[in-house]
């Protein structure tokens, strides 16, 4: 039997938690394994039972949710960050992105949209909440906010950005493409580097903003590997 994803829950208001744990673990293949009041407590859990998946309020007591994530890429975690709030301002949004990470949805979506948003992350895809990728995309549209000095991407880059962009793996893009993972995540840094994006969601949503791929947010191909 395949392994259910193991999930780790913070947030400071324990009836928050109680609700989002009951839908999550209605999904028999996702498993709660830990809940945190604050963001130092989440850190320590997630240090002790490397879960797949972190999903973090932003605003918690000790250290917010852009601390924590900040932290786990910091320490090159293994685990997929999916940052659940009520906050929808874009300032909150760029800064999570930035962090590093992998999903970022509002707590007015369905129970089984965060759902799905679990799942993705945990595959290595990107998650964002319909509503909030509209509104940074147009954020990212404003005249003057895109850097004219991007280091135009190689095609082989492309081909990269363009497979992560549908949520594919790196293992899927690698067997795609005929390449190693670890080439695979070499394009990826190259590719972070010349867009100027701190993870892969802010990346494919700059590309998109600069034309280089195709909008892929409403796409529903699922990934593979």
């Amino acid at each position: 039997m395949t392994q259910p994803i193991r999930v780790i829950l913070a947030d400071d208001h324990a009836v928050v938690r109680k609700g989002i744990r009951e839908f999550l673990e209605t999904d028999e293949g996702l498993e709660v394994v830990a809940e945190a009041a604050n963001g130092r407590e989440a850190l320590a859990l997630i240090r002790e039972s490397r879960p797949d998946v972190a999903v973090l309020d932003i605003q918690m007591p000790e250290q917010s949710g852009i601390e924590v994530t900040r932290a786990i890429r910091a320490e090159r975690l293994p685990v997929g960050v999916l940052i659940l709030t009520a906050f929808d301002d874009e300032p909150y949004v760029r800064a999570v992105l930035q962090a590093g990470a992998n999903g970022y949805v509002l707590k007015t979506a369905e129970a089984q949209e965060i759902v799905e948003a679990v799942r993705a992350v945990s595959e290595g895809q990107s998650a964002l909440d319909p509503a909030i990728a509209r509104k940074f995309l147009a954020h990212l549209a404003r005249p003057g906010l895109i850097e004219a000095s991007v280091e135009p991407l190689t095609e082989r880059e492309l081909e990269v950005l363009r497979l992560a962009a549908k949520g594919h793996t790196n293992k899927a893009i690698g067997v795609q493409l005929s390449i190693s993972d670890r080439t695979v995540q070499g394009h990826l840094a190259r590719i972070y580097d010349k867009l100027h994006a701190a993870s892969r969601t802010e990346a494919v949503m700059r590309a998109v903003t600069l034309g280089l791929i195709p909008p892929s947010l409403d796409e529903s191909e699922p990934a593979q590997g």
